[in-house]
């Protein structure tokens, strides 16, 4: 029996047993989480989702948090010029060992919902959950800071008045002069 399910935007061909490496899972090494976006399984029947099959799931122990190899990227920008530059990157992992494959009933299951780096959701209602206290203590606590009120009368700028051309310097009106008589 095998299942291809779908996390971290890659897809998986996983046995119950195998041992594999996705992108990184906010989970600890020791928790068990579920997958529910199972796209085949096979069994009795091969199962087809469209695209996800409703109830079924894959659930896998996480084993630790690494970091993949590194990977290193050479870019040369322009010949002649010598401009060259290595960029490196280490993706964060999470390897799980696959435990079981469900084909129905996972949402009755209790095992919390793997999401990628982003925390887990538990499909056990709250009261009931004891394996995640620490979680839904801390995540509950936390309220977000009070956010400032905007006042009701924001006084607007009053609207721009159309300038108008600069006119030319006015001189102060010079006294007439009179005209010069030559024949003093």
């Amino acid at each position: 029996m095998f299942a291809v399910l779908k996390t971290g935007g890659k897809q998986y061909k996983v046995t119950s047993g195998d041992v594999l490496k996705v992108e990184k899972l906010a989970a600890d090494a020791g928790q068990v989480v579920q997958f529910n976006d199972i796209l085949m399984i096979t069994g009795s029947k091969t199962t087809v989702g469209s695209p996800l099959i409703k109830g079924a799931a894959v659930q896998a122990e996480v084993l630790a948090q690494i970091r993949g190899e590194k990977v290193i990227n050479f870019v040369k920008r322009r010949r002649k010029h010598g401009s060259q530059r290595t960029k490196g990157h280490r993706q964060y992992l999470t390897v799980l060992r696959v435990t079981e494959i469900l084909e129905t009933g996972a949402e009755n299951s209790g095992v919390i919902t793997a999401l990628n780096g982003a925390g887990f959701v538990s499909t056990v209602p709250k009261d009931q959950d004891k394996t995640n206290d620490k979680l839904s203590k801390t995540s509950s606590s936390v309220e977000p800071a009070a956010v400032a009120k905007k006042p009701a009368a924001v006084a607007k700028k009053p609207a721009a008045v159309a300038k108008k051309p600069a006119a030319a310097a006015k001189k102060p009106a010079a006294a007439a002069k009179k005209p010069v008589d030559d024949k003093k």
